[in-house]
């Protein structure tokens, strides 16, 4: 089954991510387990540039700082009061392949998020070779939920963060 990125959609996000020798299989392409991972360090990411803390790191850690660049002001100083209280959590991911990936060269991720609901909000990733701008080589996406952690349930997407998923 074949999932389509939606046609509204808002770009929040974009990196290069270096293809290294070892993302490649047997079949001298990129494994399709690495293609998760890309999506993964992109996400990651972009909620660290917005300030989204995360938990069971150290208040030194990078995320934890106040003031990321991209980040809504207040939001990076209000998580890192206490990034265990809630935060997201994806709870569904996937990838289309359209053509191989192979070493060596760059993946320019581009990151889309949309459909903000009650307390989840979804977001999309195009895979692209730097060498070979417009072509995509995949895309994927992924469900996120926003949860109370000590309630182990999910919670409200917090006003900012729906400003910035809208």
């Amino acid at each position: 089954m074949k999932f389509e990125i939606p046609e509204q959609k808002k770009l929040v996000f974009q990196m290069v991510i270096p293809i290294r020798w070892g993302d490649m299989d047997a079949m001298n392409h990129v494994n399709n387990t690495t293609y998760f991972r890309y999506l993964e360090t992109c996400r990651i990411d972009w909620m660290r540039s917005i300030g989204c803390g995360f938990w069971g790191q150290s208040p030194n850690s990078p995320s934890q700082m106040a003031g990321p660049s991209g980040a809504t002001p207040g939001v990076a100083a209000k998580l890192a009061s206490d990034p265990k209280t809630q935060g997201p959590v994806i709870v569904n991911a996937f990838c289309n392949f359209y053509k191989q990936l192979e070493y060596p060269g760059d993946v320019v991720m581009k990151m889309y998020v949309s459909d903000p609901g009650r307390t989840t909000f979804e977001s999309w990733a195009t895979l692209e070779r730097a060498d070979q701008p417009g072509v995509i080589y995949a895309a994927g996406g992924a469900t996120t939920i926003w949860v109370d952690f000590p309630k182990q349930k999910a919670t409200t997407l917090p006003d900012w963060m729906r400003e910035l998923v809208s």
